[in-house]
C-alpha cells in the first residue's frame, strides 16, 4: 500500500476539476503537495486553504506540460521543495471538438502534445527521483475513450488510448523491477468539470457547441470530488486501474462483450436519453 500521510505528491491540472479535487483530498489525508497547472491564479486559489493546514506544505508551479524542459525543471524544483515526493498524478488534459476530416493537423498535435506526451514527460522527468523512494505510484489519467473510440473523437480518442498503452507497458516493465512503484490507470467517465465547455472546437461544430455542453452536463454524473476519492483509493490499494463512474464502468463491460460493435448499443443508449439528437461520443467525453 502507498502511504499518504507524510507523503508528498506531484499533480498537473491542478488549478480546476479532478485534479483540485485531487488536491484538497490528498491534503486532507496528510499529503504534501506541488500543484502545477498554467492558471497561475487558479493554483494560488486552490493552494492558499490547503497550506494552512498543519503539517502539509504546498508549492505552486506554473507549468505548461507539452513542453519537457519545462516539465523536468517542475520535477527537480518539485523534489527539492518535496524530498519526500513519492507521487505523481499526471492529470493535465484538454478537449478538441470536430470530426476528423475536419480537425487540423495543427490542433491534433496540440492535444496529443498535452494529453499524450504530457503524460510521458511527468513520468520521465519524475522517474530518477521515484526511483530513490522506499515506495513511489505513478497515477496516470487516461478516460473511458481509452476504452472506446466514437466518432468525433479521433484526437482524444487516440490520445487516451496512447496514455492507457504507455502506463500499462510502464506498469509492466516496473514490475519486473521489484514492483517498489506501482502504476495506476485511471479511466473516469463523465465528469462534472469545464473539460467539454473549454474544449477547442472547428468552425463547423460551432453552432453545436451549447447542444453538446448541455448533452454533457446532462449526462455527466460523478463529481470531482468522487473521483477523486475513487483515485486515492486505487492509489492506497495499489489498483493498477481504475473506473469512474457506473458510466465509466457500463462501458467497459460493454467493450470487453462487443469489441467491435459496441458503439451502435452506446448509440441507441445516447438517442433514447436526448431524443435522437446526438452522438454517443459528444455525451460522455470526460
Amino acid at each position: 500500500m502507498t502511504k499518504l500521510q507524510g507523503a508528498a505528491a506531484a499533480v498537473t491540472g491542478a488549478a480546476s476539476g479532478i485534479g483540485r479535487a485531487l488536491a484538497g483530498a490528498l491534503a486532507e489525508r496528510g499529503c504534501s503537495l506541488a500543484l502545477a497547472d498554467r492558471d497561475q491564479a487558479g493554483l494560488d486559489a486552490v493552494a492558499a486553504p490547503l497550506a494552512a493546514k498543519p503539517g502539509i506544505t504546498v508549492t505552486t508551479h506554473r507549468l505548461d506540460v507539452s513542453d519537457a524542459t519545462a516539465v523536468a525543471a517542475f520535477a527537480a524544483t518539485a523534489a527539492a521543495s518535496h524530498p519526500g515526493l513519492n507521487i505523481i498524478v499526471n492529470n493535465a488534459g484538454v478537449a478538441l471538438m470536430g470530426d476528423h476530416d475536419e480537425v487540423g493537423l495543427a490542433d491534433m498535435q496540440w492535444l496529443m502534445n498535452i494529453n499524450f506526451w504530457g503524460v510521458v514527460h511527468g513520468c520521465r522527468a519524475f522517474m530518477p527521483h521515484l526511483v530513490r523512494q522506499p515506495e513511489a505510484h505513478i497515477v496516470n489519467i487516461s478516460s473511458v475513450f481509452g476504452l472506446m473510440g466514437p466518432p468525433g473523437q479521433t484526437a482524444y480518442a487516440a490520445a487516451k488510448f496512447a496514455v492507457r498503452g504507455y502506463t500499462e507497458s510502464l506498469r509492466y516493465e516496473l514490475e519486473e523491477r521489484g514492483g517498489r512503484i506501482k502504476v495506476t490507470t485511471v479511466h473516469p467517465g463523465g465528469i462534472k468539470t469545464n473539460i467539454v465547455r473549454n474544449a477547442r472546437t472547428v468552425a463547423s461544430k460551432s453552432n453545436q457547441r451549447a447542444q453538446l455542453e448541455e448533452g454533457f452536463e446532462r449526462m455527466a454524473r460523478s463529481t470531482p470530488a468522487q473521483a477523486a476519492d475513487s483515485i486515492i483509493a486505487g492509489i492506497l490499494e495499489n489498483n493498477p486501474r481504475v473506473l469512474i463512474g457506473s458510466d465509466a464502468r457500463m462501458i467497459d463491460r460493454l467493450q470487453r462483450l462487443m469489441p467491435v460493435g459496441y458503439y451502435k448499443w452506446l448509440r441507441r443508449i445516447a438517442q433514447r436519453s436526448a431524443g435522437g439528437r446526438a452522438r454517443a461520443g459528444a455525451k460522455i467525453t470526460t
